[in-house]
């Protein structure tokens, strides 16, 4: 039995900047846009792993939230709180100078961690903490 990772979701609260970040400057295919105005849903990939996608999905809108916990969601995304995902590339100082390029919000440069791992982190236009890890 093979098990992949075919989805992965992350919120954003405005479509054109989370296109322009994973299309324009991550590199990503824009693989679905589906909705209109603040209720778009955002499939984007890496160009060579057509069977793995990033669903970027309006937050709190899913039947069954409450005023109170639409509103906490809202405030822990504000916050870079909410959600997180890692990336890896085989040119870390290369994307990382890419990032910087575009206005991307740094929140770590290039660095040797102590657990082996060399990365930088960044947040996404809706707060999502964005870590890469370089492969060796």
């Amino acid at each position: 039995m093979t098990i992949t990772i075919h989805y992965a979701f992350l919120p954003h609260t405005d479509a054109d900047a989370a296109i322009a970040f994973y299309r324009d400057t991550l590199g990503f295919d824009l693989r679905n846009d589906v909705g209109s105005n603040n209720m778009r849903w955002l499939t984007v990939g890496p160009p060579d792993q057509p069977e793995t996608g990033i669903v970027l999905h309006p937050p709190a809108v899913d039947p069954g939230i409450t005023d109170d916990e639409r509103r906490t969601i809202l405030e822990l995304i504000a916050k870079g709180s909410y959600a997180a995902l890692t990336l890896a590339t085989d040119d870390l100082d290369g994307l990382f100078d890419r990032l910087v390029a575009s206005g991307a919000d740094v929140v770590q440069e290039p660095t040797d961690q102590p657990y082996g791992v060399r990365d930088c982190a960044f947040r996404d236009p809706t707060g999502n903490l964005i870590r890469i890890n370089e492969r060796r």
